[in-house]
């Protein structure tokens, strides 16, 4: 074998041995980059669940809190309906009194607004049954009330109860059954509320 053959020989080794080492750091950096992309795709695989589970929770806690305010209004809606229910049932039963009862309950309502207005001549408005019952038992009214003048004024809307104002017709104390009631709504609502749902 000649010089040039041997160097030429020398060259080819060299020459393999760079490319077989090229090939090795290739394949190295190949590697690298696919773990470092494997990690990275990992990583925002896992970051991706995480935050897909996070929406989710707070979905679901979306939705239990919208059926949770659903079942509450729902409860609150029927027990107004119960409660209009049994104001109403009130209402009937007012208008149902026994006259001797409903004659009683009136004795009241005028001795109270009487007494508040402070006046000895009044007039008194209701529906045209409690004006009648009362101007036909006045001498009655008369005795309980003591010296006090009452006129009998016009026919109003009212279940029952009455209207008493001042001769002036400036003040008027309104104690309609509707006007009491009103009055103390709120208080009814609540007992009945604590009657039906504890």
């Amino acid at each position: 074998m000649s010089g040039a053959e041997l160097i030429i020989q020398e060259i080819n080794r060299e020459a393999e041995q760079k490319i077989k080492y090229i090939l090795e750091e290739a394949q190295k950096e190949a590697e690298k980059i696919k773990e470092e992309a494997r990690r990275k795709a990992e990583a925002r695989a896992e970051w991706m669940l995480r935050k897909a589970k996070t929406q989710a929770e707070l979905e679901k806690q979306r939705i239990i809190a919208n059926a949770r305010l659903e079942v509450r209004r729902k409860k609150l809606a029927v027990q107004e309906e119960l409660i209009q229910e049994v104001i109403e049932e009130v209402k009937k039963r007012l208008k149902e009194l026994s006259q001797e009862e409903y004659f009683e309950t009136i004795k009241v309502l005028l001795k109270s607004a009487i007494q508040e207005l402070g006046e000895k001549k009044v007039r008194v408005y209701s529906n045209e049954a409690t004006l009648s019952l009362i101007a036909s038992r006045i001498d009655e009214l008369r005795a309980e009330l003591g010296d006090v003048s009452i006129e009998i004024g016009e026919a109003i809307d009212t279940i029952g109860g009455v209207v008493v104002e001042n001769e002036a017709g400036d003040i008027k104390i309104d104690n309609t059954f509707e006007a009491r009631m009103e009055r103390m709504e709120s208080e009814i609502r609540s007992r009945i509320a604590k009657v039906l749902f504890g």
